[in-house]
């Protein structure tokens, strides 16, 4: 039973919204007495058959008396009438909300009413959510579930009445936001009004013709849809466009503007610009929805969308598998091939999320870009200076790598510029790359003492040359400095402390770009400009190391992944299991794009070995040391990692969640500030179950999720790992390949 909020409900109007919502107060016993004010004496009636109030009434003086919750449901323009025959017989401290689609209007008639000293319980609202048919018999209990309410509290509203409010609408199971009034006025003219204004008007033009029997006989599937909404109330839809009247038209001014440029485009025959509007629009609903759908973790870091569970028993580990894309060489594909003169053809680029959202920043700045589609994508170049202002933030997702390296082209630009992430990413440190880019002269700020996001970034004249000497081995830092050198005046170098991914290099030069290497120290000049070309992308050895260390710590494992990056600034992954003793061969090598790749072979017919990780290896195996982690633990003896701090800066601080993971799992190690100490459970020639059953927190971090996947393969318990859903941002076929090599991860939501 729901705990009683309310001694007395009374609406004022009961259709559709109204004895929806009775609905839920009375089913959930949210009120003592509920009673409904309305001048149809049959409303009333049948509402007390239906059980959803205890009194009618038709004046709704006699309603409002002594309740303290009073709603609104009525047409929007009878608010101010209302409230002044209601006034003087309201309860001091009673709520007082509306229902209606426009909020400006509703505060102007209570201001009309009460003046500038509005009641504090008087909160204004707004719920998302309808339906064709009308009046009290249309209500539904869950009318509101897995819809949006919009609250809009004014400065004299009460806290205890916004929360109630809140509560009350949780209760119908809807998702409460609260919002400014004249933002919501304009966001839903743009998202509702319009719509619906534009479907009446079709609807309109198409019955007016001679032959609108056909037309509605024959009318398609997406006809229908849009339409649908025609079929609501008019006089309602009346009274909201003469009530959000200056909104609304600009909406219809910025839609006529729009429909014109499409207009121009069939006219011309404009093949390449129309495929380009029409595919920013298909990806930007895509992105955009697909964002929204996991708004609940960006919001609350508490919320978990997926998890996985890998039950005990005997594994097997074999196949011949293609490893997704680089995610590296991805991001890199669109962001030179964005700022290339000419066409740029990928392919086997990775469809994950983080990929995904840096190339719908491009979209966002006015590049065409055509696909994904099965690894195929298709970028027009617009040159150097062609990036155009976005019309808002750049949300970047979960991708350290697109905020990193475009804080260094934005910072070039002449346009200012925002750019914003998921809750993961708003904690990772962004000062390294806004240190330097200071140097150069670019107006950049990060967020809070630790320098997080959002980066706002003011647009900037002119870049100046600068040799800096990074403080810690990092290629995202290193691809930032050389970007915005790509604009600057005169020579930019970078020296390394050790060698990192050399991707951007490689890349620059497969578009024509000159960049020198001379031992650490990475150079080129500004002013230039990059030729498109077509770019294969490699398999990501990232991607890969899940599987080579499940093939190595698994008996008679046999594993093939072809076509593997083996970019020797990313190899460490490959030197570190093989000095472990793993059964490891790098075959058919060969070049593709610029970039080396081979066939990586492991078999499951050793113990590994502990031992101390080489740090000159640690630059080269930054993403994988968390795979290597439970290699560590099936070894025998002790495994050393030192010279890592950087793992504590990533998606996680990945040493401490990856130690607390391994301990809960029966593993004896200890975290130290740039690395572990890892006591190994193997033994010679023994395959017996290393791990033991336990539930994992990832914290949302991809590679910790994967890396204790692996750990499935040698357990004697279930592992559950929770937080999974940020596997898709680089590996998207991850549980798909597991299950086929034959690791059988179940996946809930």
């Amino acid at each position: 039973m729901s705990q009683m909020m309310f001694e007395k409900v009374a609406f004022i109007g009961l259709g559709l919204i109204g004895s929806s919502l009775a609905r839920v107060i009375v089913a959930n016993h949210l009120a003592k007495q509920v009673v409904a004010s309305t001048r149809s004496q049959k409303t009333l009636e049948d509402a007390k058959v239906l059980g959803l109030i205890q009194q009618g009434y038709e004046n709704p003086i006699d309603a409002v008396q002594g309740a303290d919750l009073v709603i609104l449901a009525l047409p929007v323009r009878a608010t101010q009438k209302v409230l002044e025959t209601i006034k003087p017989y309201l309860f001091s401290h009673a709520i007082i909300t509306d229902v209606g689609s426009t909020k400006g209007n509703v505060v102007e008639a209570a201001k009309a009413v009460y003046g500038d000293d509005l009641p504090e319980g008087f909160v204004p609202g707004h719920p998302i959510a309808g339906s064709e048919h009308t009046g009290v018999h249309a209500g539904r209990i869950d009318l509101f579930a897995n819809h949006k309410v919009i609250l809009t509290p004014l400065p004299t509203s009460a806290n205890w009445a916004v929360d109630k409010l809140i509560c009350l609408w949780q209760a119908a199971q809807a998702e409460v936001i609260c919002m400014d009034v004249d933002k919501h006025d304009e966001v839903l003219a743009h998202t509702s009004h319009l719509p619906h204004l534009m479907a009446f008007n079709l609807v309109e033009q198409l019955a007016n013709r001679e032959d609108n029997l056909d037309i509605f006989r024959y009318a398609a599937g997406g006809f229908r849809d849009f339409s649908r909404i025609a079929a609501s109330d008019p006089q309602m839809w009346h009274d909201i466009f003469f009530a959000n009247k200056k909104a609304i038209l600009n909406a219809v001014d910025g839609f006529e503007k729009q429909l014109a440029v499409i207009r121009q485009l069939i006219e011309d025959e404009d093949s390449h610009a129309l495929m380009g509007l029409l595919g920013h629009a298909q990806a930007a609903r895509q992105h955009f929805n697909h964002m929204l759908a996991k708004s609940p973790l960006m919001e609350n870091k508490k919320v978990t969308t997926q998890q996985f569970t890998i039950l005990p028993g005997k594994k097997s580990f074999k196949g011949k598998f293609s490893i997704p894309g680089d995610k590296s060489v991805s991001h890199r594909s669109i962001m030179f091939g964005a700022i290339a003169e000419g066409t740029t053809h990928v392919t086997g680029f990775l469809e994950g999320e983080d990929a995904l959202a840096t190339i719908q920043a491009f979209r966002d700045m006015g590049v065409s870009i055509e696909g994904p589609k099965n690894g195929e994508v298709t970028v027009h170049g617009v040159g150097m200076q062609g990036l155009k202002a976005p019309k808002s933030e750049l949300y970047m997702g979960n991708s350290g790598t697109s905020m990193r390296l475009l804080s260094g082209m934005l910072a070039a630009q002449k346009f200012d510029s925002v750019m914003t992430g998921d809750a993961s990413l708003s904690k990772r440190p962004m000062e390294r790359i806004a240190k330097p880019l200071r140097e150069m002269g670019a107006q950049i700020q990060t967020t809070g003492e630790r320098g997080t996001p959002p980066v706002s970034i003011t647009g900037s004249q002119m870049l100046k040359g600068i040799h800096y000497d990074l403080p810690m081995a990092s290629a995202q830092v290193k691809s930032g400095i050389l970007f915005a050198g790509l604009w600057a005046e005169g020579e930019t170098s970078v020296v390394e402390p050790e060698p990192t991914r050399d991707h951007t290099e490689r890349m620059l030069r497969a578009f024509g770009y000159p960049v020198k290497t001379e031992g650490n120290r990475i150079s080129l000049q500004g002013g230039g400009k990059l030729i498109a070309t077509n770019i294969q992308v490699p398999s990501d050895i990232s991607s890969a190391a899940f599987f080579m260390v499940g093939a190595a710590i698994t008996e008679n494992s046999d594993v093939t992944l072809e076509a593997v990056g083996i970019n020797p600034t990313r190899t460490g992954i490959i030197e570190i299991l093989k000095q472990m003793g793993a059964d490891l061969t790098v075959e058919n090598e060969r070049i593709a794009g610029g970039e080396p790749i081979a066939d990586i072979r492991i078999r499951g017919s050793r113990t590994l070995k502990g031992i101390h990780m080489p740090e000159d290896q640690v630059p080269l195996a930054i993403d994988e040391f968390p795979a290597l982690f439970i290699a560590a633990a099936c070894a025998e003896g002790q495994t050393i990692l030192t010279g890592a701090a950087e793992l504590r800066v990533k998606e996680s601080d990945r040493i401490q969640v990856m130690a607390d993971g391994l301990k809960s799992m029966g593993i004896d190690c200890t975290p130290t500030e740039d690395g572990i100490i890892i006591e190994g459970k193997g033994k010679s020639g023994e395959w017996d179950a290393i791990f033991t059953g336990s539930e994992i927190e990832s914290h949302h971090d991809h590679r910790i999720a994967m890396s204790f996947s692996m750990a499935g393969l040698r357990t004697s318990g279930a592992i559950k790992i929770v937080g999974t859903e940020t596997v898709a941002t680089s590996f998207p076929t991850f549980t798909a390949l597991t299950e086929l090599a034959g690791l059988s991860i179940q996946v809930s939501e």
